[in-house]
C-alpha cells in the first residue's frame, strides 16, 4: 500500500528545519494550536508558518476538554488557526484522557462522543470544504468516544524509537474494526506518522478531492449514522433540570447543550417535530464525511446531491417514525 511521512509538533519541540525534512521525504506536518477555552499554543504560529512555507500539507490540532464549553473550545482553535487555514489545511480534535482524568471528569462515553461530534461541526462548519478529523487513543476508540465516519488518526509505539522506513514495511491495521487514516509510530526523538495514502492522494484529499485509496461508508451507512447520532440533540433544554450534575469545575451545564447526561428526554410530538428542523444543522457533519460523498459520487454512479439527499432522507424517515410512534404512545 502506497503511504506518505509526516510529523507533528507543538511549543515542546524547537523551531524545525521544514525544507530538510521534506528532502528526506516528509510530506505532512501538524502543530498544536489550542487547548481548553482559552490556552493557545506558544509555537504554532511559528511552526506552522514554516510548514506551510515549506509546501507541506499542514495542519493544526486542538487538545479537548470535554467537560468544558464545546463551542468555547471550537471558537479558540478556530480563531487560532484562520490566518492560516487556507484550502488544503486539515484540522485535528486530539481526543485523549489526561491521566488524572481531569479534561474527562465523569463524562459518560456518550457525552464524549456528542461533545467531539459537536467541535468537529462547528470547525467543518467555520471551514467548509476542509478535512476534519480525530486524533486519539485505542482506549477512546474502544470505548466509542470516536464518532462514526471521521478520519482516525491513531497513536500506536510497537517499537519506541523507529524510522518511516520500519513503519512503512508494516501491514496496515485496524483499532476496535476502525482503519486509521494516519499511525503515529513513535515519539523518539519526536512524533512521526505515515498516511495510508500515496503523496499525491493525500494531497488531493486534503484539497477535499477523493484519491482512489479512499475505503468509505456508502450512502445507507452515512444515513444510518446520522440517525443514531440524532437523540443526542433531542435533549430538552427549556425548563429541564440535569438530574445530576458531575462536580467538574469550568463548565457551564445549563448553557452547554453538548452535556446530555440527566436531561429528560423531550418526548412529545411536538418535541419530535422540532428535532426535525435540526436535521438541517445535524448534515452538517457531512462537513466531516465530505470524503465519503465524493467517494460515492466517483464510484457509486451516483452524484454527490443525490447521496447528500439519500442520507438526509433516511434520517428525516427516521424521525417521522419515532414522531408517530410518540403520537401512538
Amino acid at each position: 500500500m502506497a503511504t506518505s511521512r509526516g510529523m507533528d509538533v507543538s511549543a515542546y519541540q524547537p523551531v524545525q528545519d521544514w525544507a530538510a525534512l521534506k528532502s528526506k521525504g516528509v510530506t505532512f506536518a501538524f502543530a498544536k494550536a489550542s487547548e481548553g477555552q482559552h490556552s493557545r499554543d506558544g509555537r504554532f504560529d511559528t511552526h506552522i508558518a514554516g510548514i506551510i512555507k515549506a509546501g507541506l500539507i499542514p495542519g493544526g490540532y486542538h487538545f479537548g476538554w470535554p467537560t468544558q464549553d464545546v463551542e468555547t473550545e471550537a471558537a479558540n482553535y478556530i480563531g487560532a488557526v484562520k490566518p492560516y487555514a487556507r484550502k488544503g489545511f486539515v484540522h485535528w480534535l486530539d481526543l485523549e484522557r489526561y491521566n488524572d482524568g481531569r479534561n474527562y471528569g465523569s463524562r459518560t462515553a456518550t457525552q464524549i462522543r456528542t461533545w467531539a461530534s459537536e467541535w468537529l461541526r462547528l470547525v467543518a462548519n467555520a471551514f467548509p470544504g476542509q478535512r476534519v478529523g480525530v486524533y486519539t487513543s485505542a482506549d477512546d476508540v474502544a470505548a466509542g468516544h470516536l464518532p462514526a465516519g471521521v478520519p482516525l488518526w491513531f497513536p500506536r509505539y510497537p517499537w519506541g524509537a523507529a524510522d518511516w522506513s520500519r513503519a512503512e514495511a508494516e501491514k496496515p491495521f485496524t483499532v476496535s474494526g476502525r482503519s486509521p487514516l494516519i499511525w503515529q509510530f513513535t515519539s523518539q526523538p519526536y512524533d512521526r506518522s505515515i498516511a495510508y495514502l500515496s503523496e499525491a492522494a493525500l494531497r488531493a484529499w486534503a484539497q477535499g478531492e477523493t484519491p482512489e485509496e479512499d475505503d468509505m461508508p456508502t450512502a445507507a451507512e452515512i444515513a444510518a449514522e446520522l440517525v443514531k447520532q440524532l437523540p443526542a440533540a433531542i435533549w430538552a433544554k427549556d425548563g429541564a433540570v440535569p438530574a445530576a450534575r458531575p462536580p467538574v469545575a469550568n463548565a457551564d451545564y445549563d448553557k452547554n447543550p453538548s452535556w446530555t447526561g440527566g436531561y429528560a428526554l423531550q418526548t412529545t410530538v411536538e418535541g419530535v417535530r422540532k428535532t426535525q428542523r435540526q436535521v438541517g444543522t445535524l448534515t452538517a457533519q457531512m462537513g466531516a464525511l465530505s470524503s465519503v460523498v465524493s467517494k460515492l459520487a466517483a464510484g457509486g454512479g451516483l452524484t454527490a446531491a443525490e447521496i447528500q439527499a439519500a442520507a438526509e432522507a433516511g434520517a428525516q424517515a427516521a424521525l417521522d417514525k419515532l414522531g408517530d410512534k410518540l403520537q401512538e404512545d
